[in-house]
């Protein structure tokens, strides 16, 4: 496994074009060492702006908060 941090925003594009945000929430165990958890969220967007703007809006991110794919 990997030390290196997600970012907390995912934006993704499913496989009929529309794009949804995955929340991914991180806390260490005793060693120190990142548990991620991924939320999916419900809500599906015509463009990666509109989720990102949405994101932005309804969950608190901030800019350089967001990872794509």
């Amino acid at each position: 496994m990997s030390r290196i941090i997600p970012q907390p925003f995912l934006i993704a594009k499913g496989e009929d074009g529309s794009y949804r945000i995955t929340v991914r929430d991180v806390r260490y165990n005793s060693q120190s060492y990142p548990i991620v958890t991924s939320t999916l969220q419900a809500e599906v967007f015509h463009s990666a702006h509109a989720a990102r703007a949405h994101a932005k809006e309804h969950l608190g991110a901030k800019p350089g908060q967001f990872g794509s794919k």
